[in-house]
């Protein structure tokens, strides 16, 4: 074995695509789909804020929910588009590292927040009599608090793990952003244990995430099903229909991403199945929120009527 270690200073990223043409065309339509999915999130956040009928335990976790994807999807896409139009692809150790790092923090926080909501569904259903004093707002803040510093604790301590490895010889990572099954496949340090306490936690948090809001749900449908009004069930159920596919959508994705990683060579799978797991939750939360809540198109056509008020 050769004794040669150069040590790292910076990372390659794979490419959207070896054709300059098609680096642009993607880099395009990933700023699209991004700008899309920021401004729904953020719209979500005014509507939620600014009207009062939505000061409510259910609005302030989809808010804080909105924020988090704005600023998940904010970690990855703008980069990786702009590295794609000025056809760079390196990234410092130190910037990777950050990335990592918050990429693993706000996938925790929006998967504990997840779980939260489907708590905050259970108690509104199951004993709406104690809603109001189970889910106050100082419990609200207190659960929110939790999701965030618990998140930082998780993602600093992968974080760490992952980069007292040793990177040597090669530095080209196959993905358009870093993440950490990427990086244990070009350490030349013995990763085993990282590859084992990286699924160990995965399968604690996220199946421990998995099995809550599962029998949540089922509690929950078993007494939507008792009520004697029809209408009262449809209301239940088009309350649980979108956060229900929004959970779905990011496990199973996120879920599908750490058991098939990327391949050592690299390949158009990998960024898609990236893009399923970073990108298109996020997007899409807004859009399944917005479309199944009457409440807040309501509030949206009320704030679109105040702006064009306020301009005339």
């Amino acid at each position: 074995m050769s004794n040669f270690t150069t040590t790292v200073n910076e990372f390659l990223l794979m490419r959207f695509s070896d054709s300059r043409k098609l680096q642009i065309l993607y880099s395009l339509l990933f700023f699209l789909i991004y700008s899309a999915g920021l401004m729904g999130n953020l719209l979500i956040v005014v509507v939620t804020t600014f009207d009062r009928k939505l000061h409510t335990p259910m609005y302030f976790f989809l808010r804080n929910l909105s924020i988090v994807d704005a600023c998940f999807i904010s970690i990855t896409v703008p980069q990786a588009s702009f590295n794609s139009l000025v056809n760079n692809r390196a990234i410092s150790v130190t910037g990777c590292a950050a990335q990592i790092f918050l990429v693993i923090f706000m996938a925790y926080v929006e998967l504990t927040l997840l779980t939260v909501m489907a708590r905050d569904h259970y108690v509104a259903i199951c004993h709406p009599l104690l809603y109001p004093v189970i889910m106050n707002p100082r419990a609200c803040m207190q659960m929110s608090l939790s999701c965030l510093l618990t998140g930082l604790i998780y993602a600093g301590l992968h974080t760490g793990y992952t980069f007292q490895l040793s990177f040597c010889q090669s530095n080209v990572i196959h993905q358009f952003f870093c993440d950490i099954p990427s990086l244990l496949k070009i350490s030349c340090s013995e990763t085993f244990s990282n590859t084992l306490s990286l699924l160990a936690a995965g399968l604690v948090i996220g199946g421990g995430c998995f099995v809550f809001i599962a029998a949540t749900y089922i509690s929950i449908f078993s007494t939507v099903l008792k009520f004697p009004v029809k209408e009262d069930q449809r209301k239940s159920f088009s309350t649980c229909l979108p956060h229900i596919i929004v959970v779905s959508l990011f496990l199973i994705s996120s879920s599908y991403v750490y058991l098939q990683p990327p391949s050592d060579s690299g390949s158009i799978k990998d960024i898609i199945l990236s893009i399923f797991y970073s990108i298109i939750p996020p997007s899409l939360n807004p859009i399944i929120y917005s479309l199944r809540n009457k409440q807040i198109k309501e509030a949206l056509r009320m704030v679109m009527k105040r702006k064009l008020s306020l301009k005339e």
